[in-house]
C-alpha cells in the first residue's frame, strides 16, 4: 500500500455529488467553530468543545504543522453547494506492515438527516481501499453512542465486538467498540468506482443522519 505519510504530500482531494474532500487550512476557522464550539457535538469524541474562536484557530495552526511534518491524516468536509466545512473525515491511525487503518469522523449537526456523513465515510473508504491498497478499515466507537455504530454498518463494516472500560475520556471509563470491513468485502459490496454513491443511496433509506464517531 502507499503510505499515507507519501499520499498526503501529494495534497489529496476526493470529491463525490455533494462533498470535497481536502485538507484543513487556517482559513477554515469560522466554519470548523460553528459546530466544534457545541458540547453535543463532541458528546462521544475524545476531545471537548472548542470555548473559543481562537482555540478553533491553534487547532488549525497545529494541523498545519502537522499536514507538514507528515503526522496528520484528516480531510476537511466541503459541502460544495454552500463552500463550507461542515466536519473532518480522515485516518486517525495506520498500521502499514498490515495494511490496516483506523477512520474517525465528525459532522455538524446543523447538516443531519441529508447522508453526509455517510457519503463522506464511503468516500475516505474507497480511497483508502481502492487507491491505497488498504486490506482492512476499522472504527471506534463509544458503545453509547449507537448513532455512530450505524453509520458504520451502512458502510459494510461489521462489528467485532466491545473492549470494556478501554479509554478513560471525560471523568469516566468508556467501553469501546469496534467495526471493520476488509477490502474484499468492501469491493464485493459496492465496487471501486461507484462506491461512494452506493454509500450515498444507502444512506437515503434512513430517516435520520447519524453522526459522529471517534477521532
Amino acid at each position: 500500500m502507499e503510505s499515507l505519510v507519501t499520499a498526503f504530500a501529494k495534497d489529496p482531494v476526493l470529491t463525490s455529488e455533494r462533498l470535497i474532500l481536502r485538507k484543513l487550512t487556517k482559513n477554515d476557522a469560522a466554519d470548523i467553530y460553528a459546530y466544534a464550539g457545541d458540547p453535543e457535538v463532541s458528546r462521544y469524541l475524545l476531545w471537548s468543545a472548542h470555548p473559543s474562536l481562537a482555540v478553533t484557530k491553534r487547532y488549525l495552526d497545529q494541523a498545519v504543522r502537522q499536514y507538514r511534518h507528515g503526522d496528520l491524516f484528516d480531510f476537511a468536509v466541503v459541502l460544495r453547494k454552500e463552500n463550507r466545512v461542515i466536519g473532518t473525515c480522515g485516518f486517525t491511525s495506520c498500521r502499514e506492515a498490515s495494511s490496516a487503518g483506523e477512520v474517525g469522523y465528525v459532522l455538524s449537526p446543523a447538516y443531519r438527516g441529508q447522508g453526509l456523513a455517510t457519503e463522506a465515510v464511503m468516500l475516505l473508504l474507497r480511497w483508502g481501499f481502492c487507491h491505497l491498497k488498504m486490506n482492512r478499515i476499522e472504527a471506534r466507537y463509544m458503545v453509547e453512542n449507537t448513532a455512530s455504530r450505524a453509520l458504520m454498518e451502512r458502510c459494510g463494516m461489521k462489528p467485532e465486538g466491545v473492549f470494556r472500560q478501554l479509554l478513560y475520556v471525560k471523568g469516566a471509563y468508556r467501553d469501546i467498540g469496534v467495526c471493520a470491513i476488509l477490502r474484499s468485502e468492501f469491493i464485493a459490496a459496492f465496487g471501486e468506482e461507484n462506491a461512494a454513491y452506493a454509500g450515498q443511496r444507502s444512506a437515503a433509506l434512513s430517516n435520520t443522519l447519524f453522526f459522529g464517531g471517534e477521532k
